[in-house]
């Protein structure tokens, strides 16, 4: 890729080559971009609903997707067959996603059912994962879920199996499965390196909810010592954290949801008070940009490099070489199952 001068030419070829190719294409940006990179967008929102969003727009022919990989992948999954999806870079991986591959996940559901019986285990999938997760998850009578249809989705689960296999996040499915009054000697967490997930076979039998051992990288840098410290710092002001967080964090908060209902939680504070926000750090300095008659503050500083990835100088590569750089495919068998337990998803009771 060539070398730019400097930020304002840079910016200013982005803005030439976007009204070049008007309604033909589409930038969505994720709500965790820099805010350089969210002013340039057409839409700004969390993954599903920006590939949702692409996918609406008859008339637009390239996605550009300013997130990370598996957020692009989802959107090419939904694309309709005129489409193009493009990511400025490939490196924009997620660590969470990729704690979780379709071989050790096959594994995983076998030895499940092996002590469990046929039948008695249902697949659900946090949408930060992999499209060949997602397939797993459609072939198998399963759903994608995001963090705020989490419940819903586990409801209906339920309803279909007796068990509940959660990938790849294994503290948004026990906080989840909280929230639902599971028990916690009802959940388990399952480490695909060991047998049986590491745990015993009576263990399996008894559990409700199988946890995969993933996580995120930026939500579980909180911890009780940072909710503690604000409490003494800002007695005054509430805590908003996201569902990602460990049990022991979500204890202590005052509110607990999505991207989304953070930035609407954000939104309706009195103008005066105080609102310090457990999520990721680009998104808690935008609000505070946004919202200067109320003090909106980080719990701690964390960042996700990979969302960083994305910069002005690879978004106008991108733009440059439209249709052709980056572009993000998905097998058509693949997305075909993929595309099953995202259309299951869109079905669950609001």
């Amino acid at each position: 890729m060539e070398a730019l001068p400097d930020s304002r030419e840079v910016l200013e070829r982005i803005r030439a080559r976007k009204k070049e190719l008007g309604r033909e294409l589409l930038i969505l940006t994720h709500h965790y971009q820099r805010k350089d990179i969210v002013a340039l967008g057409d839409f700004l929102g969390d993954s599903f609903e920006l590939s949702r969003k692409g996918a609406a727009d008859r008339d637009c022919r390239y996605i550009v997707f300013c997130g990370v990989h598996f957020m692009a992948e989802s959107s090419a999954i939904l694309a309709r067959s005129h489409q193009t999806v493009q990511i400025p870079c490939l490196e924009a991986g997620c660590w969470m996603a990729g704690m979780a591959d379709a071989f050790s996940l096959e594994r995983a559901f076998e030895e499940i059912i092996s002590v469990a019986g046929d039948g008695s285990t249902v697949p659900i999938v946090y949408m930060n994962s992999d499209a060949s997760i997602k397939a797993f998850c459609g072939c198998r009578g399963g759903t994608v879920c995001t963090s705020s249809n989490a419940p819903a989705a586990m409801r209906r689960g339920f309803e279909t199996a007796s068990k509940i296999l959660f990938v790849p996040d294994r503290h948004l499915g026990q906080n989840t499965g909280l929230r639902l009054g599971l028990r916690p000697e009802e959940m388990i967490v399952w480490d695909p390196a060991q047998p049986l997930g590491g745990n015993d076979a009576e263990s399996v039998r008894k559990a409700r909810l199988i946890l995969w051992n993933g996580y995120c990288l930026v939500h579980t840098r909180f911890e009780v010592e940072h909710m503690r410290e604000a409490r003494v710092r800002f007695p005054e002001a509430r805590i908003v954290v996201h569902p990602e967080c460990t049990r022991e964090v979500v204890a202590l908060a005052d509110a607990v949801g999505s991207t989304g209902f953070i930035v609407n939680y954000v939104k309706k504070a009195p103008p005066g008070s105080t609102v310090v926000v457990g999520t990721e750090i680009n998104l808690v300095h935008r609000l505070a940009l946004e919202y200067p008659d109320r003090k909106v503050l980080d719990l701690r500083s964390s960042l996700c490099p990979n969302m960083f990835r994305i910069n002005p100088g690879n978004l106008l590569h991108t733009m440059e070489h439209i249709g052709e750089y980056n572009v993000v495919t998905v097998p058509e068998a693949t997305r075909a199952d993929a595309r099953l337990a995202l259309d299951r998803m869109l079905a669950l009771p609001s």
